[in-house]
């Protein structure tokens, strides 16, 4: 059975699974699902066509699935569906999709996103993602799981960030972050892998020392980046390695972070 607290206000058309709690001075738009054991705090606001998964908390004073924050935006129809047990702290804002973006943001199963953080419309983020505090990700970018982004950094428009990668506090991002890179300065470099993620996840020796290699020919190696990327991908027998030129083979809008640059 669902606790709902009498300050708050749930529209006609919402639907609230079994064994929420909505506290006080909330506010349920009459677009919105609710999924089972879904937890909203104090001064909470989930408004449009959006759905929220089981288990998944948020804090005071967050706003979920209002209208995106681009001018091009003319009422459209658009969603916002954020998945299962994830933990969306004080402050942060997730906007709904655009037109021109698909019409959906999209976050995965168990996420953190700290305090004031905000995820633009049509962001796809994945699984596992921590967003730190007063962390900004643009419009159209996509977050692959487990990515870590650093406190008071900016993620710019249509950026990927591929799978493991790490973001450094205080960095600005504005092109693509290969899978398992170590990203940080001011203006974002490429510096690295993230070592400490991979080890964390019980990724084998042999593939981390093929990672490290594979790391020093996209910086030292001869030819053009994708050209070194490809040239990689003929010559490895790992599967960590051979994501990392797919990331950088594959279609994209924008430019790739190199190491050093």
């Amino acid at each position: 059975m669902s606790v709902i607290h009498p300050s708050a206000v749930i529209e006609d058309g919402a639907t609230i699974g079994t064994d929420c709690e909505i506290g006080p001075f909330c506010v349920v738009g009459a677009g919105v699902t609710l999924a089972d054991r879904v937890v909203l705090k104090s001064h909470v606001v989930v408004t449009g066509d959006t759905e929220v998964g089981e288990d998944t908390t948020i804090f005071s004073f967050a706003v979920i699935g209002e209208i995106p924050q681009d001018l091009k935006f003319k009422g459209e129809k658009s969603r916002t569906i954020i998945g299962k047990r994830n933990r969306i702290r004080e402050h942060v804002t997730v906007n709904a999709g655009t037109e021109g973006g698909g019409g959906v943001t999209r976050i995965g199963d168990d996420g953190l996103f700290m305090a004031g953080c905000h995820i633009a419309h049509d962001a796809q983020i994945g699984d596992r993602v921590i967003v730190v505090n007063s962390a900004a990700v643009a419009g159209h970018c996509i977050l692959e799981d487990d990515v870590i982004i650093g406190g008071l950094s900016g993620i710019h428009q249509w950026v990927r960030i591929g799978r493991g990668a790490i973001i450094g506090a205080v960095t600005m991002v504005t092109n693509d972050v290969i899978p398992y890179g170590l990203v940080q300065a001011p203006r974002g470099e490429l510096d690295g892998l993230n070592l400490v993620g991979l080890k964390r996840r019980g990724v084998a020796r042999a593939d981390i020392t093929a990672l490290r290699a594979a790391f020093q020919m996209l910086a030292q190696g001869e030819g053009p980046f994708q050209e070194r990327a490809r040239r990689l991908g003929e010559e490895t027998d790992s599967a960590y390695v051979e994501e990392i030129v797919a990331f950088i083979t594959g279609a994209s809008d924008r430019s790739f972070l190199t190491p050093g640059g």
